[in-house]
C-alpha cells in the first residue's frame, strides 16, 4: 500500500464529489452563469443605447448648428434688405424735401422779385411824394 490506495472509500468519495458537483452546478453555477449573462446583456444594451443616443445627440447638435447658421444668414439677408429699403426711403424723402425746399425758395424769390418790381414801378410816385413831404416840412419850418 502506498500513498494512494484505491479502496471503497475512494470510490464513494468520488461519487460524492460527482453528486456534489452536479448539485452545485444546478443550484449555483447555472443560475449565477445565467445572471452574469443577463447582466452582461443588460450592460451591453445600455452601452449600445448610450452610444446610439450620443450619436443622435451629435447629429442633433450638428443639425441645430446648421439651423442656427441658416437663421443667421436669413436674418443678415433680411437686415441688409431692410437697410437697403431704409436707405432708399431716406434718399426718396431727402429728394422730396430737397424739391420742396427748392420750390419754396423759388416761390419766395418770385414773390420778392414781384415786390421789388412793384416797388420800382411806384418809385417815381413815392419819390415825388417824399420830395413833397420834405418840401412841406422845409417850408413849414421857414414859415414859423
Amino acid at each position: 500500500m502506498g500513498f494512494l490506495s484505491l479502496d471503497g472509500t475512494f470510490w464513494v468519495q468520488l461519487i460524492n464529489f460527482g453528486i456534489f458537483f452536479v448539485i452545485l452546478k444546478f443550484v449555483f453555477l447555472d443560475p449565477v452563469g445565467r445572471a452574469i449573462a443577463q447582466r452582461r446583456a443588460y450592460i451591453d444594451g445600455v452601452q449600445n443605447a448610450y452610444d446610439q443616443y450620443r450619436s443622435e445627440a451629435r447629429e442633433l447638435r450638428t443639425e441645430a448648428d446648421q439651423k442656427r447658421a441658416a437663421a443667421r444668414r436669413t436674418a443678415e439677408e433680411r437686415f441688409a434688405q431692410a437697410r437697403s429699403a431704409a436707405n432708399d426711403e431716406a434718399t426718396k424723402i431727402s429728394a422730396d424735401f430737397g424739391a420742396r425746399a427748392t420750390q419754396i425758395a423759388d416761390d419766395a424769390r418770385a414773390t420778392v422779385e414781384g415786390e421789388v418790381a412793384a416797388a420800382r414801378a411806384r418809385e417815381p410816385e413815392l419819390a415825388k411824394s417824399l420830395g413833397q413831404t420834405l418840401l412841406d416840412r422845409a417850408l413849414g419850418a421857414l414859415t414859423r
